[in-house]
C-alpha cells in the first residue's frame, strides 16, 4: 500500500514543480506600478483597484480578468490589450487609446470615456450602463436605445435623453428613439416636447410599416390626451393617474420589443 502512496507523492511533487510560477507576473505588476510602462505584459487577474495609471503604456498587455475598478487610466495606451472579462467599473479612460482592444464581457459601467479612442473595438458584449462621454460613432442606434431604456428605468432621465439623441445622431429616422424621448419628456413634465416626439415616432413607424411601434405610439398619444381630460375633472383624477401609471410601467418592455 505504501508504494502507490509514494508514487502519488512523486507525481504530485513533479507536477507542482513543473507548474509555471507567478514570479514573472508579479515582476510585470511591479514594473507597471513603478514605471507605468508594461506593454505586452501578463497582468492576468491583476488587482489594480483605484490604481493611478494615468498615461501608462499597456499596449498589447494581457489584462483578462483584471480588476481596474475606479482606476485612473486617463491618457493610457491600451491599444491591442486583452481586457476580456476585466472590470473597469467607474474607471477614468478619458483620452485613453483602446484601439483594437478586446473588450469581450468587460464591465465598463459608470466609466468615463471622453475623447477615448475606440477604433476597431466591439462593444456588443461590454456592460456600459451609466457610461459617460461615449461618442455616437462607437455604437449602433440599437445599442444606444437599449442603454437609454435602462437609464430611464433607473430614473436617470438626463442619461436616457443623451443616449436617445446619440441614436438619432447616427440614424435620423430611428423611430424608437423618438418614442423613448417622448416618454422621458412626459415623465419629466415636458408635455409639449413629449407630444411632438411621439408624433414624429408614430409617423416614422407608419412609414416603416412597424405595426407594434405605430400602435404603441398611438396608444401613448391617446392616453396622454385622456389623462389631460381626466385631470380637468377632479372627481376622476386619481383613477386616471393610476391607469396612466400602469401604462408607463409597461412601456419599457415595449420599447425593447421594438428592437426584436
Amino acid at each position: 500500500m505504501k508504494a502507490p502512496v509514494v508514487s502519488l507523492v512523486a507525481v504530485l511533487t513533479t507536477t507542482t514543480l513543473s507548474l509555471p510560477t507567478q514570479a514573472e507576473n508579479l515582476s510585470h505588476l511591479n514594473q507597471l506600478l513603478s514605471t507605468k510602462k508594461c506593454n505586452n505584459c501578463d497582468l492576468t487577474s491583476a488587482g489594480l483597484i483605484h490604481a493611478n495609471l494615468a498615461g501608462a503604456d499597456l499596449s498589447g498587455a494581457n489584462l483578462s480578468g483584471a480588476n481596474l475598478s475606479q482606476a485612473n487610466l486617463a491618457g493610457a495606451d491600451l491599444s491591442g490589450a486583452n481586457l476580456t472579462g476585466a472590470s473597469l467599473y467607474g474607471a477614468n479612460l478619458t483620452g485613453a487609446n483602446l484601439t483594437g482592444a478586446n473588450l469581450t464581457g468587460v464591465d465598463m459601467r459608470n466609466t468615463y470615456l471622453m475623447n477615448t479612442q475606440l477604433e476597431g473595438v466591439d462593444l456588443n458584449t461590454a456592460y456600459l450602463d451609466g457610461v459617460k462621454g461615449i461618442a455616437p460613432e462607437v455604437a449602433t442606434p440599437e445599442q444606444f436605445h437599449r442603454w437609454a431604456v435602462r437609464e430611464a428605468d433607473r430614473g436617470n432621465y438626463t442619461g436616457a435623453i443623451a443616449h436617445y439623441h446619440r441614436a438619432i445622431a447616427i440614424e435620423e429616422e430611428f423611430a424608437p428613439a423618438y418614442l423613448g424621448l417622448g416618454i422621458v419628456y412626459y415623465r419629466t413634465n415636458h408635455q409639449a416636447k413629449a407630444k411632438t416626439h411621439v408624433e414624429i415616432a408614430a409617423n416614422l413607424f407608419e412609414e416603416q410599416e412597424n405595426e407594434l411601434g405605430k400602435e404603441t405610439s398611438a396608444q401613448f398619444l391617446q392616453t396622454m390626451e385622456l389623462r389631460s381630460q381626466i385631470e380637468a375633472d377632479m372627481e376622476n383624477r386619481e383613477r386616471g393617474a393610476a391607469n396612466f401609471g400602469k401604462f408607463l410601467g409597461g412601456i419599457g418592455s415595449l420599447l425593447l420589443q421594438l428592437m426584436l
